[in-house]
């Protein structure tokens, strides 16, 4: 049954606010609707398939050499972040504090979470919250890693995302969302997070690539993407998994929520479109990466923007941020930053892009639409201009916020004996799958090389040695040359 006053279902009054309510003595459910938290559970499992979905697109945009380190990186920066998020990142993030800045440890492993109204709305438990918002941070991590593509160690980038999680996603989370936070209070428009999940994630990932360097100049010559029909897959795992990030962030079964997923439609398709006529202007032919690139940056607009702008504004988003993010991707030439996957002007620029337009096309009456935040002021089409700038100090801070931590954070680690980022020249060569992991994406590579190591019989064998060098087993001409201690010193700055 719905209800047709503004504001929860039932007003919390548990018995022990303290603990976030007592199970023994009273039914914790009765102030919330069970379709509302059946939703946000699904959401939560929607957005955690994006984690696999990242490492299928990075996967495939790699080359094959480096695919499965890439899908193994995503994956195991979901394990570091459910750790921290369990003991300390949710309280950081939403705990109780008045600085305006970042929470404090009052909720150390989730103490006191339970059943208590959650800070994102009344219409859902802080228990059920802290879930659905461990899965944006944990996607977040997951974009993140693409900046070690290839060149990176993996380990010290595990390191990287811990404190990461702590001391650049918490705090931006924090002036998000929590109520306490300074942009929130400020009255600043950021749905989905375009803050902390978008910016944070696109120039935290722009400050890695920085301080790890670009890689090998040779290895880049005909660089393809190994595997277009991965990069899809991951793109629809993501572009489902989306549906789930801004419908759920409406937080109940409601018009918004619908509202937030069809923005988060038109926005992908209209920025794809925009996309692939762009590239075809240039090749003459069609591009399915192309598409994967544009879906994605619609969707990462319509990330801050899906909860408050109407749907014709969408149109107007997709096709600007294809563009714009379009020619974005171009910016690491200029600066000389080898942003390998391109995070940076796919999901930080639109991130910005997203943002911006709250000021201006946010609305009030597509707020108001969950029932809960009726009266909430939007951007300047219904008559409050200031938040226009209001969302550009945002995204100065958070720009500048998370570039400057996030390779402060690298730069340390990369000067720890043992820790040091990059992989040598010769594991760059090999490739990552076989230098930091045990196993490979695909199995022709150890027929390849039980093949290489192999050589016909030409009379008695000399000692038990092989015929075929050592350096020669892998076909890798650079690489033979390293074993034979002739490796080239171009690229040694690295």
């Amino acid at each position: 049954m719905s209800y047709s006053w503004t504001g929860p279902p039932t007003q919390f009054n548990g018995t022990d606010s303290g603990t976030g309510g007592d199970s023994t003595i009273e039914n914790l459910n009765q102030w919330y609707q069970s379709g509302d938290q059946a939703f946000i559970i699904v959401a939560s499992a929607m957005v955690l398939v994006m984690v696999p979905g990242l490492a299928f697109l990075y996967s495939g945009l790699a080359r094959r050499k480096s695919a499965l380190a890439l899908i193994w990186a995503c994956m195991f920066s979901c394990s570091v972040v459910t750790f921290q998020w369990y003991f300390w990142g949710y309280s950081l993030a939403f705990g109780p504090a008045t600085n305006g800045f970042i929470g404090g440890l009052d909720e150390f492993g989730l103490k006191g979470v339970l059943a208590r109204p959650s800070q994102g709305s009344p219409l859902i438990p802080e228990l059920l919250y802290s879930f659905y918002q461990l899965q944006f941070c944990a996607v977040t991590a997951a974009i993140v890693v693409g900046a070690q593509a290839e060149r990176g160690r993996l380990i010290p980038m595990m390191i990287f995302i811990w404190i990461w999680a702590t001391i650049v996603y918490c705090p931006m989370a924090y002036w998000a969302w929590n109520v306490n936070g300074w942009f929130f209070a400020w009255g600043g428009l950021d749905y989905a997070g375009g803050g902390p999940v978008e910016i944070g994630s696109g120039c935290s990932a722009l400050a890695y690539s920085w301080i790890l360097g670009r890689r090998q100049e040779k290895m880049m010559l005909n660089f393809r993407p190994h595997n277009v029909s991965m990069v899809t897959l991951g793109t629809v795992f993501l572009w489902f998994g989306w549906l789930g990030f801004n419908g759920g962030s409406a937080f109940g079964a409601n018009l918004r929520a619908v509202m937030a997923c069809w923005n988060s439609n038109l926005t992908a398709m209209f920025a794809a479109g925009t996309w692939v006529f762009l590239d075809w202007r240039l090749a003459r032919k069609w591009s399915m990466v192309g598409w994967c690139s544009g879906c994605i940056c619609g969707l990462v607009a319509a990330t801050p923007a899906s909860g408050y702008i109407p749907l014709w504004a969408s149109v107007v988003l997709g096709i600007t941020t294809g563009i714009v993010c379009n020619y974005a991707t171009k910016i690491k030439y200029i600066i000389k930053i080898d942003d390998s996957l391109d995070v940076f002007g796919e999901h930080g620029v639109a991130g910005m892009v997203g943002l911006f337009f709250n000021g201006i096309f946010g609305a009030d009456y597509i707020i108001g639409l969950d029932g809960v935040n009726n009266g909430i002021a939007g951007g300047a089409i219904t008559g409050t201009p200031s938040t226009i700038y209001k969302q550009i100090a945002y995204i100065i801070a958070c720009t500048a916020y998370s570039f400057v931590v996030s390779a402060a954070i690298a730069f340390v680690i990369n000067k720890i004996p043992g820790l040091h980022l990059r992989a040598s020249e010769e594991a760059e060569l090999l490739g990552m799958d076989d230098d930091q992991l045990g196993e490979f994406a695909y199995d022709y590579v150890e027929i390849r090389r039980d093949y290489l190591a192999w050589t016909p019989a030409k009379g008695e064998p000399l000692d038990g040695e092989h015929s075929v060098p050592q350096g020669e087993r892998h076909g890798i001409p650079q690489h033979s040359q390293m074993f034979e201690g002739k490796a080239l010193n171009e690229n040694s700055g690295h």
